[in-house]
């Protein structure tokens, strides 16, 4: 079994050690295949932020680190290297490639820069993005679970959020799907759900997952959502995924799974259709 934590809007800057000490402690428990950081890894983009992130990451197990920027990561107040070098600090910690990828016997994870440093948080996925994921995702095996990694989300459950979907989702999702993702997994909105693509693109050729992640560590969770993180299973023998929503508890200071869902993905129905 493959499995993936995904890390997202862990706002170094405003965390919150019990929180931290009880995931680093979950990711040592899992001992996941790939661990990926889906954004604002810091609240301003400063310097001792990511230094913190950095001491965070130290204390990982030795997982595959995917990390790729949200708009938090850009800074804000220095408009010097906002405008000509927005990703300096995030590059010191992570390295130079701001669209990592993981392709495993039975994962493929692709890593999206959807931030834009002329935009103040809105996200956005370029033309040539797409097709250079959608060409990345055609080369996948049939045994691997294919993930896309963005920030800002494509598929939201309330009005309020609407606001916040990313730029240029309405041609990625459809050209994703065509080309066989399963899951296109984000945060941005500190808000966890699992949701079927479809309930927004009814006509997408194949079943795609958004899966989108609260808040890790951070102070700034809202009032229905806790700190929490995912965790993604893939049986590749039986074709099969599982998402499990892992959510901060206070009082015995660790992190629970408190919702599991598994997810229907399409090369299984067709196998199915194919053996009847």
């Amino acid at each position: 079994m493959s499995i993936l934590l995904q890390i997202s809007d862990p706002h170094f800057g405003t965390e919150q050690p019990p929180v931290v000490a009880a995931l680093l402690e979950l990711a040592r428990q899992l001992k996941p295949e790939v661990i990926a950081l889906s954004g604002d890894i810091t609240q301003r983009a400063r310097r001792g932020q990511f230094a913190a992130a950095a001491d965070f990451v130290a204390q990982l197990p030795p997982s595959r680190l995917l990390a790729i920027p949200g708009n938090h990561d850009i800074p804000m107040f220095n408009l010097a290297a906002r405008a000509f070098t927005p990703y300096a600090n995030f590059q010191r910690v992570f390295g130079a490639d701001l669209e990592p990828l993981h392709d495993s016997e039975h994962m493929l994870v692709i890593g999206v820069n959807t931030t834009r440093p002329q935009r103040r948080k809105d996200g956005e996925v370029s033309k040539e993005q797409i097709e250079s994921v959608a060409a990345r995702l055609r080369t996948a095996r049939p045994q691997q679970l294919r993930i896309v990694m963005i920030h800002q989300p494509v598929h939201v459950i309330r009005t309020q959020d609407l606001e916040n979907v990313l730029h240029g989702h309405r041609i990625a999702v459809p050209a994703w799907a065509a080309a066989g993702a399963d899951l296109i997994m984000g945060g941005h909105i500190h808000l966890p759900y699992v949701r079927p693509l479809e309930e927004h693109f009814a006509d997408l050729p194949r079943r795609v997952w958004a899966v989108q992640a609260g808040t890790a560590v951070s102070s700034r969770v809202r009032h229905e959502a806790p700190n929490s993180v995912n965790v993604v299973r893939h049986k590749a023998a039986q074709a099969a995924c599982e998402v499990e929503r892992w959510d901060f508890h206070a009082p015995s200071r660790e992190f629970r799974c408190v919702e599991m869902q598994a997810l229907e993905l399409d090369r299984l129905r067709t196998i199915t259709r194919r053996d009847a």
